[in-house]
């Protein structure tokens, strides 16, 4: 009996080492997703225009956001849990910078519902951007009007449940090479989702589903990412 408990106590402990090696190395590739060459570089060239054009101010807002946003990203990269605020802050930079980069193409509302408390409320980090990103860059910029564009995302909570619903007009097309780092972002955050479902029995999950109108014609697409609300008290155990 004391060697077959033993046993089962390597067995767990070898199980837990190896669920928290997958979290750190899907951690590490989220990171390195969210720190997208292309988007950085196409920052800085903004930028380098905005000053260039004597938009100094512009210029000045555009290097502010984007040097918080870099902060953001840096600091939560190897946390498994931020608060709601956090996760929100960065993705506001992000979707604020890609609108002055492309102006009229797309307008984005952002909208919390009042009973989401988000200074309490914990949820992993890198999960939500990759959609939004994936919307932007893969269905919005290419709607053949080139204007237009509209993201929607609402942040709700249900039971103990939050949602984030993520709906766009765009257009669909199929994967190219030049979207591979995309859809990379996209498999990392459902699997880095899976593995802290894994590890701390949470309830979350990822859907998405085709919009069409009355004609049956397609009219955008919607992304719903559920998470279980995580309290403070159980992020710090």
């Amino acid at each position: 009996m004391f060697y077959i408990r033993e046993k089962h106590i390597r067995q767990a402990s070898t199980k837990e080492i190896s669920r928290l090696q997958q979290l750190v190395h899907l951690e590490m590739h989220a990171f390195q997703a969210q720190m997208d060459p292309h988007f950085i570089f196409n920052s800085l060239n903004a930028i380098h225009h905005y000053i260039l054009t004597t938009s100094t101010d512009l210029a000045s807002l555009y290097l502010t956001r984007f040097a918080r946003l870099m902060r953001l990203i840096i600091r939560n990269c190897n946390k498994e849990w931020v608060n709601l605020e956090e996760d929100i802050e960065a993705l506001e930079l992000y979707l604020q910078l890609e609108q002055l980069r492309f102006g009229p193409q797309f307008d984005y509302e952002l909208d919390i519902a009042p009973d989401v408390f988000q200074q309490v409320t914990f949820i992993p980090p890198l999960i939500v951007q990759p959609y939004i990103q994936e919307a932007i860059w893969r269905r919005i910029l290419l709607r053949p009007a080139k204007t237009g564009g509209c993201l929607r995302i609402r942040i709700s909570r249900e039971n103990e449940m939050v949602s984030v619903r993520i709906e766009d007009n765009g257009i669909r097309q199929i994967l190219s090479a030049e979207d591979s780092l995309l859809s990379q972002g996209i498999t990392i955050a459902a699997a880095r989702l899976q593995a802290i479902n894994e590890r701390y029995n949470m309830r979350a999950g990822i859907s998405e589903q085709e919009l069409y109108n009355e004609m049956q014609q397609p009219r955008g697409h919607l992304v719903i990412i559920n998470m279980q609300q995580i309290a403070t008290r159980e992020v710090v155990m």
